[in-house]
């Protein structure tokens, strides 16, 4: 039951999914290096990997699912114990009364499946999946953190934690504090902490101390939601613990330090950029979380598709010139970027970025770290950047007059330039720049496009469909060109032209176990401005950013808003997520 390798090139030939050519290439490679050829495609990226177990699961005749999109009662879960279920690669995720689905990445694998089938007295459906699919459905074995914590969280418990003494010396209250981080059950609490962020996909840990207690948070989706309230002595001895894993000064409380980790395991590779900030009832610790070695977005990944994934290309095809990526901290400004740079990192070209801080190593790009405290700042770093014959520089961000000037006239000088400045919108982009002192034929001359971007929450499982009521409609109005956009809507055929605001259903979050609030992951929704000579014109004139937008949504610029309303339409998001993501 297996797909042979002939079947393989004949279905994705036949699915065009690879070019005869592309195809040739990889066999020879295969050949050359020993692999399969299925191995060879992955490696070079022609197919992705769930494209393949798709194409896998069609010609064997067994169904395909996404475990991400799937929520699995725990006692389904739990009907495949947890060594059975990672030694196989099998997991449970539906049950009917006498019917067993479960997902694997060998449907040949028959002996587990029979042994399955007289365990439970039901019927085995087996189903095909990928490997990170799998792995996510595997993690959520885990325990709750309260669960796992068990006695630790009790006062108790917390009691056997050793306390620094308040009138000592520095080196004696930094060795003191070196012993809190090593006992035990705070080394277990830490990283129970930061592996069940790790297990809930959270970008962010916040502890934060009060007079009575410690609260941990963690940013889920873009959202902070309370995930563990320890015991106030305790906080001395995390915020040791945690100093030690980033190499930061155990003695000092008075000033902020930032430091770095990383966390390695079979299943992930996580680096952690620490801040420790003092406050009133202590020090506030905030740990980002980023993923090494993840596998790249494509941006209709991201969320990019029509006419505002064509202006893109449009843009990264040409050799000059800068393309802009705005938004606030947290849109994922630096995520798209990233994945620009994917797209244009060949053998043919050097490509070299400047950052603070570096989130993800791509290979054979030349990254640089920039470190204030030695003088290597932005525009220090790009101005040596430009001696090293780059085709494609990478600027973390703009943040002053020196580095926009530099950037800009980087981009004059036969460099494609990308990077990133915080405006609310891809039009105000161009009067920050004017503020920055740069001359506004540069910027008419070398600008080619302005991304400006929002993530917002994807509904999750069930949805419960409502219209919107009268009351409802009038509301929406004072906030939002209902009519207006409803016109889009049709338009872009999100919608049938016989469709009206009244009898239009929408999608709202429904709760569940999973998912406590309906929503699960994020999307970009965005507005790409495209420079035109009539968009040039009105920068020589220095108009304001709202009749720039004026002008650039009559030559096509889809808004945020706009497209924030499609993807409400399309059931994707909800309209409360939309306005709450793009009311400034």
């Amino acid at each position: 039951m297996r797909v042979e390798e002939s079947q393989l090139k004949a279905f994705l030939l036949d699915a065009g999914m690879i070019k005869p050519a592309a195809l040739k290439k990889a066999e020879a490679a295969a050949a050359a290096e020993q692999k399969s050829l299925r191995e060879v495609l992955l490696n070079m990226g022609s197919v992705k990997e769930e494209e393949i177990k798709r194409l896998e699961a069609y010609i064997l005749g067994i169904p395909f699912v996404d475990l991400s999109r799937e929520t699995i009662r725990p006692e389904v879960l739990a009907l495949i114990p947890e060594p059975l279920a990672r030694t196989h690669n099998i997991v449970a995720y539906r049950r009917h009364q006498n019917e067993l689905e479960v997902a694997m990445l060998d449907p040949d694998d028959l002996q587990t499946i029979d042994f399955i089938r007289k365990k439970e007295g039901v019927r085995i459906l087996p189903r095909l999946t990928t490997p990170e699919s799998l792995q996510k459905a595997l993690r959520q074995y885990q325990k709750s953190l309260e669960a796992e914590f068990g006695d630790l969280l009790k006062p108790e418990g917390v009691g056997a934690l050793t306390l620094a003494p308040e009138t000592v010396s520095a080196p004696e209250e930094a060795e003191e504090l070196k012993k809190m981080a090593e006992d035990l059950p705070v080394v277990r609490i830490a990283d129970t902490l930061l592996r069940h962020a790790i297990l809930q996909a959270a970008s962010d840990i916040h502890i934060e101390p009060s007079e009575k207690d410690v609260a941990v948070r963690y940013r889920i989706d873009g959202i902070l939601r309370d995930a563990m309230t320890l015991p106030r002595r305790i906080a001395p001895a995390l915020v040791a613990r945690i100093k030690v894993m980033a190499n930061l000064k155990l003695d000092e409380h008075r000033l902020p330090q930032d430091g770095r980790f990383k966390i390695e395991t079979s299943e992930y590779r996580i680096s952690l950029r620490v801040s420790v900030l003092p406050v009133f009832d202590g020090e506030k610790i905030v740990m980002r979380l980023l993923p090494e070695g993840a596998k790249g977005f494509s941006l209709e990944e991201l969320g990019f598709w029509g006419t505002n994934l064509e202006r893109i290309h449009r843009a990264i095809k040409r050799p000059t010139g800068i393309i802009l990526s705005t938004g606030p901290t947290g849109s994922g400004k630096t995520t798209t970027l990233y994945t620009m740079l994917e797209m244009l990192n060949t053998p043919a070209v050097n490509i070299s970025t400047i950052e603070d801080p570096i989130e993800y190593r791509i290979p054979r790009v030349n990254q640089t770290q920039v470190r204030p405290d030695i003088g290597l700042s932005f525009a220090n770093g790009l101005r040596s950047l430009l001696r090293q014959d780059p085709n494609i520089i990478m600027v973390g961000e703009i943040r002053d007059n020196e580095t926009a000037s530099l950037a800009i006239n980087a981009a004059l000088t036969g460099h494609l330039v990308l990077s990133t400045l915080h405006t609310n919108s891809a039009a105000g982009a161009l009067p920050r720049l004017l503020d920055m002192k740069v001359e506004p034929f540069l910027i008419a001359s070398t600008v080619a496009a302005i991304i400006s971007q929002r993530l917002i929450r994807r509904l999750h499982g069930e949805q419960e469909s409502y219209r919107l009521s009268r009351d409802e409609l009038v509301g929406l109005k004072r906030d939002v060109d209902l009519d207006d956009t409803f016109t889009f809507l049709k338009k872009e055929k999100v919608v049938e032209q016989k469709m009206t605001l009244e009898n239009m259903e929408w999608g709202k979050p429904k709760k569940s176990p999973e998912s406590p609030d309906g929503y699960k992951g994020r999307i970009s929704i965005n507005e790409v401005l495209e420079m035109s000579d009539t968009l040039r014109q009105l920068v020589m004139k220095n108009v304001a950013s709202d009749d720039i937008e004026r002008q650039a949504v009559a030559e096509g610029m889809i808004t945020m808003r706009q497209e924030g309303f499609i993807r409400a339409a399309q059931r994707v998001t909800s309209i409360e997520e939309v306005l709450r993501v793009t009311s400034e």
